[in-house]
């Protein structure tokens, strides 16, 4: 098989999920099978190609991206419609280690669109949820208006534990389901943060929540997915927390171009993302210095 071949996919379904970022089910006629934290060449013909992680797990042929739309291609992306057809290579890379998982406490950490990367995991544990310990998932967002997949969040709730917190509170977005009065009234006590401006839960950075959750560090691993530099600062609070640097897992973003480390455009200090990544333990790529970890 040719792995630089595309092979085309028809978009199913379109989803606006916050601010310029839409979630685009996909299917293709092609065998296609991926693990979560993997990624796809994404783009059409004479527009260009862009790297974006897998946001679902593949079911029946169909599967979800879900894009910011920040570039030239993405923004192409973005002016789609349901039935549009697309191109896209993959899956490519090494995903979350969650037979690792298993049997351990699981924390999932995510900022912004980061949480796509990390939303597959949660289904695949959701599916088989007794092979794992306890859960949590950790998420901020710049604003509640900048919050992916609420509709999702009650289903999420009754089987793990889900803190929210976003930086800001924009008064004017009261018809966010997450204000007082929407559809998700209960989420985890640890969520709630106060009410200022309807918003229920808490106000602040993702590193804040830290301090607040309690873990078995000797049992617990945690999949980390945002900003790199939030990453950074996540990874060292985990570490003084007493977790091993091998049992802290992140996802690296980088110009991935070819996506089989053949053109050398993604590769981080001997390390190629797209082939060696985009997950790594924080101990393969803690400090290196073309980077912020």
């Amino acid at each position: 098989m040719n792995q630089l071949k595309p092979v085309k996919a028809y978009i199913k379904d379109i989803t606006s999920e916050a601010e310029e970022v839409k979630t685009y089910t996909l299917f293709t006629d092609c065998s296609f099978v991926a693990k979560p934290g993997q990624f796809n060449m994404v783009g059409y013909p004479g527009v260009g190609e862009a790297p974006i992680s897998l946001s679902s797990v593949v079911r029946n042929g169909c599967f979800e991206h879900t894009v910011k739309a920040v570039g030239r291609v993405t923004n192409f992306l973005n002016n789609l419609e349901k039935g549009d057809e697309l191109h896209f290579r993959g899956p490519y890379g090494r995903g979350w280690p969650l037979n690792e998982a298993r049997g351990m406490d699981t924390l999932l950490i995510a900022g912004g669109v980061g949480l796509a990367p990390i939303r597959p995991v949660v289904q695949m544990i959701l599916k088989k949820r007794d092979l794992f310990n306890d859960v949590s998932l950790i998420y901020g967002a710049r604003n509640e208006k900048n919050i992916l997949f609420t509709n999702e969040f009650d289903g999420w709730e009754k089987r793990i534990s889900l803190y929210l917190t976003v930086d800001e509170v924009l008064h004017h977005s009261h018809e966010s389901p997450l204000f007082k009065g929407g559809s998700n009234p209960s989420l985890s006590p640890l969520s709630k943060g106060g009410s200022k401006g309807g918003w229920q839960y808490r106000t602040g950075l993702v590193t804040d929540l830290l301090d607040k959750i309690k873990i078995n560090p000797d049992n617990t691993i945690a999949f980390v997915c945002g900003p790199e530099i939030m990453m950074r600062f996540i990874c060292r609070g985990l570490i003084m927390m007493g977790i091993a640097p091998s049992r802290i897992y992140v996802s690296l973003e980088r110009r991935m171009r070819c996506g089989i480390a053949h053109c050398g455009h993604c590769q981080h200090f001997g390390l190629f993302v797209c082939k060696d990544g985009p997950v790594f333990s924080y101990k393969e790529v803690k400090g290196l210095p073309d980077g912020l970890l």
